[in-house]
């Protein structure tokens, strides 16, 4: 919507010219967030698409930015390294909220277990379906070796301060978070490199372990 149109409009309901320049502000920024998130998904899509058909490390990221119709300048203020368009992790707030969600006094492993359980059954089908398509690219990439144990380390650093915030005991909540991403990895990448089964399946059966069931 243009100022003008948002003056006029306002003009003629008793708005104030102040209250228009609010508004035109509000669906200016309104916009500009709505043309960040279609560019960065436009991204992400472009890397997971380039790294399926060439492999990790022959897909480059002016390539990237190329097939996304973007400069690489643009796709750098969206990912500050090439692994970033990979390995990103949107499911760490969500995983953090399910274990805060869960009965008090729950024993770590368990509440650990059911929060991540419960976080993913709240994750839309397109979501999961890049999720298996990123742990395919992982799983075939001896090279992002060190990027997934940074990553790993971020979500471990999340979950540990879900359970301290439990009232769970530092060291403890430590080992429990390390044992629960760890075991996950294992049971996710195994799936990666077999693709037998369903992900869910092979999900809850880790969950299950884990979790002491």
């Amino acid at each position: 919507m243009r100022f003008a149109e948002v003056r006029r409009r306002s003009c003629g309901s008793g708005i104030t010219a102040a209250d228009g320049l609010a508004l035109h502000t509000l669906v200016t920024n309104i916009e500009s967030v709505k043309r960040w998130d279609r560019t960065h998904a436009a991204l992400k899509r472009a890397a997971l698409e380039l790294f399926a058909e060439r492999g990790y490390d022959a897909a480059g990221t002016a390539q990237i930015a190329a097939r996304a119709q973007v400069s690489e300048m643009t796709l750098f203020r969206h990912f500050a390294t090439k692994e970033a368009l990979l390995l990103e992790d949107p499911f760490d707030p969500r995983i953090a909220a399910g274990v805060a969600s869960r009965p008090g006094g729950e024993p770590a492993m368990r509440a650990l277990a059911e929060g991540i359980r419960q976080a993913w059954r709240e994750v839309d089908p397109e979501s999961t379906q890049l999720l298996r398509e990123v742990l395919r690219i992982v799983a075939h990439t001896p090279a992002l070796t060190g990027a997934i144990e940074r990553n790993s380390n971020e979500t471990i650093t999340v979950l540990t301060q879900a359970l301290t915030e439990r009232d769970v005991h530092d060291l403890e909540a430590r080992v429990a978070a390390s044992a629960m991403i760890t075991g996950l990895s294992v049971a996710l990448l195994d799936w990666a490199q077999t693709e037998q089964g369903e992900l869910s399946a092979v999900l809850d059966a880790a969950l299950d372990v884990l979790g002491g069931q």
